[in-house]
């Protein structure tokens, strides 16, 4: 099988609070709509693949997807989703397998992990990792994205 193009498809219970979400909230870019009316197809942009709103659901799906997506700085991701009024379901932590993680959620509630590899983390460099200077603790990172943020850097 050879695989040209992959996306993940959502059928939201409320398009157009879906689509303010995606393209408002997180800010991710339109590769194309079709249709018309209130429940027309948007597909974003996801990295190496798509994210499709098409239709509507009457009700969110009981076994939802999630998706993981991976940011070059989750300290500045963090700041700027923060200054967009998101509220992350769970706050940016470093995870006790090494990745940096803040979850969200989309107003259907699927979840949306937002992930920092650190530069020592062997998904980089593959296993063992190689000697790499520590990066700059998460929490320090937060706080200098935050003090910028609010112009006070």
């Amino acid at each position: 099988m050879e695989i040209l193009a992959s996306r993940i498809v959502i059928r939201p219970t409320d398009p157009e609070a879906s689509r303010t979400f995606y393209r408002e909230l997180l800010g991710l870019a339109v590769y194309q709509e079709f249709g018309s009316g209130p429940e027309r197809g948007t597909v974003f942009h996801l990295g190496g693949g798509f994210l499709e709103l098409v239709g509507r659901s009457a009700e969110p799906m009981s076994s939802q997807p999630a998706m993981w997506l991976q940011v070059r700085s989750l300290a500045e991701t963090r700041a700027r989703l923060l200054s967009r009024g998101v509220t992350p379901a769970r706050d940016a932590e470093a995870e006790p397998w090494g990745l940096w993680e803040m979850h969200l959620a989309d107003p259907d509630g699927i979840q949306i992990y937002v992930v920092e590899v650190p530069q020592n983390h062997p998904f980089r460099h593959g296993v063992p990792a190689p000697d790499t200077p520590a990066p700059t603790p998460l929490d320090v990172q937060i706080k200098q994205a935050d003090a910028a943020d609010r112009g006070t850097a």
